[in-house]
């Protein structure tokens, strides 16, 4: 199980700030990727491919990257 939270445009997406999701052991960002565009739809992707993820205290978008039990995902922010 993993916790995923979503910020700002992501989370507007999604439609919530956070759920959990039964991935497999060893699964990676890609998985993960795979998972939300399944579920919320292929108009996901492009978002979720400009998005950082906090995996532990790492911030990657390095797709191979295994999941840990909480996941940040954070879409590119703006501002002045």
């Amino acid at each position: 199980m993993v916790e995923v939270r979503y910020f700002a445009a992501i989370a507007d997406a999604v439609g919530k700030d956070k759920e959990t999701l039964d991935l497999p052991s060893g699964a990676t960002i890609a998985d993960l990727r795979t998972t939300l565009s399944a579920a919320y739809g292929p108009k996901l992707d492009p978002m979720l491919k400009v998005c950082a993820y906090l995996i532990g205290d790492e911030l990657t978008r390095d797709a191979a990257t295994p999941l840990t039990p909480r996941v940040d995902v954070l879409p590119p922010f703006a501002g002045g």
